[in-house]
């Protein structure tokens, strides 16, 4: 049985996301939208939702005391205590506070380079790097404005990568006539890209240990991503099942080039605040974070960042089981994504899904046609819901499932 529980921030759009945007996508029927207070018109792209919207500017990760802002500020006191100059100032620095619009002269004019990774307006991650990459800073924390995440980077000189490594004078970073295989980049020597790696992986392995001790279960799963390769996703155990937490990588030197490091290489990574602090504090339902219940909030408010905090429940209210069963779209028309699926359900029911779980899925033996099958879980925090409104949401999934996501109900 596959699960997912609704604890991934926004992603970006897949491409099938995309190519709905065109005619039937979240800015059909607006020409503008408005974020922080300045006006912005749509495109064909233009795919955040109203409800996205009005949740930028609150800042979670930068309201004192909230569960956000606490694992901040203990992600940013382990890298000033754990990498800090002879001087006693920390190597990394910290940017809070960035805006999360970004133009598209900011992010393409200036990097010619950036649509040969394979990365588009979707991809801010890779977006948010290249601005990073701007600022000549070898070292670097950063809270995107996005609140879920928290980023970092690090490039190093040859010197600096190989400092420790016996005869490491010896050794080169780059090469010429490379190739690049699943473990480097063309221009990369496998000795700079293994150290590279090591050096990453071992950053982020003090991390977690730090904030969760020596008995949290992790693993590295290899993956993809345009701006960075070799890559990888972080993984640990969160209530018997694997949840990913971050992803990293080494930075495509191409990203480095544009922004005047050539001689430099690195590595970045991405993790989920979101994600981090419902292991660390033991909280079960991601729409818990944007609680404005004196009830959550005051169990946060300590003096020491580091104290244990362990979240007491909230929520005492029965959830509703409602399943939906839909064949998929024939071949050659467009392929069906159940992250699709997902994100239409939290753009349709929002805050009153708890958990989708994925229960069958079914291949016909004789035409082939395959069927899935979904249990979407509603609870709301602070009442019980009854039957009506739930199936009045559900039927409009159903809905726009079929409408949007072009497969046939089986109702």
């Amino acid at each position: 049985m596959n699960r997912l529980r609704l604890l991934r921030p926004p992603l970006p759009p897949l491409a099938s996301q995309r190519r709905r945007a065109r005619t039937d996508g979240p800015a059909v029927g607006r020409e503008c939208v408005e974020v922080l207070g300045h006006t912005y018109p749509c495109d064909d792209f233009t795919n955040v939702t109203p409800k996205i919207l009005a949740k930028v500017g609150r800042n979670l990760h930068n309201q004192r005391h909230h569960p956000l802002w606490l694992l901040k500020e203990r992600i940013k006191a382990h890298f000033y205590s754990a990498y800090a100059a002879r001087s006693g100032d920390p190597l990394f620095s910290a940017h809070d506070n960035l805006s999360p619009v970004v133009s598209v002269e900011q992010n393409f004019d200036r990097s010619a380079e950036l649509p040969q990774l394979g990365s588009n307006s979707s991809s801010s991650s890779a977006l948010r790097l290249t601005r990073f990459l701007r600022m000549l800073i070898d070292r670097q924390l950063a809270d995107p404005a996005r609140p879920p995440q928290q980023e970092a980077r690090r490039q190093l000189l040859p010197e600096q990568l190989f400092s420790e490594v016996p005869n490491g004078e010896d050794l080169k970073m780059f090469e010429a006539a490379g190739r690049r295989t699943p473990h480097k980049q063309e221009v990369h020597s496998l000795e700079a890209v293994k150290l590279l790696e090591f050096n990453l992986k071992r950053t982020l392995g003090r991390l977690v240990r730090h904030l969760f001790g020596e008995d949290l279960e992790v693993r590295w799963v290899d993956c993809y991503f345009p701006f960075t390769h070799p890559s990888f996703e972080m993984e640990v155990r969160f209530h018997g099942d694997w949840m990913e937490v971050l992803g990293c990588g080494v930075m495509e030197q191409q990203l480095l080039n544009s922004a005047g490091a050539a001689d430099k290489a690195g590595w970045a990574f991405g993790l989920g605040l979101e994600r981090l602090a419902m292991v660390l504090y033991k909280i079960p339902d991601i729409r818990i974070f944007w609680s404005q219940d004196e009830r959550f909030l005051k169990q946060f408010r300590v003096d020491d960042i580091h104290r244990e905090v362990r979240l007491q429940a909230l929520s005492k209210y029965p959830p509703l089981h409602n399943d939906i069963s839909f064949w998929l779209p024939a071949a050659g028309e467009p392929a069906f994504h159940a992250n699709d699926f997902y994100e239409l359900v939290r753009a349709v029911a929002g805050d009153l899904v708890e958990e989708v779980t994925l229960l069958d899925d079914f291949t016909h033996p004789t035409s082939g046609r395959r069927s899935l099958c979904f249990r979407v879980a509603y609870r709301h925090t602070e009442r019980t819901l009854s039957q009506q409104e739930v199936h009045a949401v559900h039927g409009e999934i159903q809905r726009r499932a079929e409408t949007q996501l072009g497969v046939e109900g089986r109702y």
